[in-house]
């Protein structure tokens, strides 16, 4: 059976167009969702300015590499393809677990209350 994977695609801007690749980024990642993921993510080292991870999680593989494949990503990476280094290999984890914490529910399912702040 199969299960829901995420794909890490690893960036590197070329020399003074890291700004130009978080843009571009931001414009291509989102178009994953027309073609079944159910979320992504773009992420831009602190410490190396220039290097990105861009994920998106997909149910099939096969929705990703038409995702990959098609007309608008084979579109965006002729366009910025002297902002980036190649070569570009991608590399598809299944998840196996995931989590996130949203301060506005309720303090259930385990979750510990953060302990405020003495009085000054």
């Amino acid at each position: 059976m199969a299960t829901a994977g995420t794909v890490h695609i690893p960036w590197y801007a070329t020399v003074f167009r890291g700004d130009k690749v978080a843009a571009a980024l931001q414009e291509i990642a989102p178009i994953a969702l027309r073609y079944g993921a159910t979320g992504y993510a773009v992420h831009r080292s602190r410490d190396d300015r220039y290097r990105f991870l861009q994920t998106a999680t997909f149910e099939r593989k096969i929705d990703f590499e038409r995702y990959w494949y098609g007309a608008e990503f084979s579109a965006w990476r002729e366009q910025y393809s002297s902002h980036y280094q190649v070569p570009i290999v991608y590399v598809w984890h299944d998840v196996i677990a995931s989590g996130s914490f949203d301060p506005d529910e309720s303090w259930g399912g385990g979750a510990t209350q953060p302990v405020a702040d003495a009085p000054a």
